[in-house]
């Protein structure tokens, strides 16, 4: 995959990530259902790369994540920035801008 490629198809995994976690009712899940999730729309990833994303979308805020008691397990969170990210109401260079009526 060249680097542009690459590049689209990560800032649109990041924003599915952020508008997945903006649908649920408590605004969060786990490593496992997001993989998941992800696969759902189009972004097969493996459970590192889940890690990896979510470890960047915290760095700018995007998101929390908490350690769960079960071995490897995580929760993420997404936080008020990212809602608005989410919705398109704030803009993160690595993030995709949604498309006007396109939800997730």
């Amino acid at each position: 995959m060249d680097a542009k490629l690459k590049r689209l198809v990560t800032e649109d995994r990041r924003l599915v990530f952020l508008c997945l976690l903006s649908q649920e009712g408590d605004y969060s899940s786990n490593n496992y259902v997001m993989k998941e999730a992800l696969a759902a729309t189009g972004h097969s990833v493996s459970g590192d790369q889940v890690a990896t994303d979510a470890a960047w979308l915290s760095e700018q805020g995007l998101i929390t994540t908490q350690k769960n008691p079960l071995p490897n397990m995580s929760v993420f969170r997404i936080t008020s920035r990212g809602r608005d990210v989410a919705k398109g109401r704030a803009v993160v260079p690595g993030v995709k801008q949604p498309e006007p009526g396109l939800d997730y």
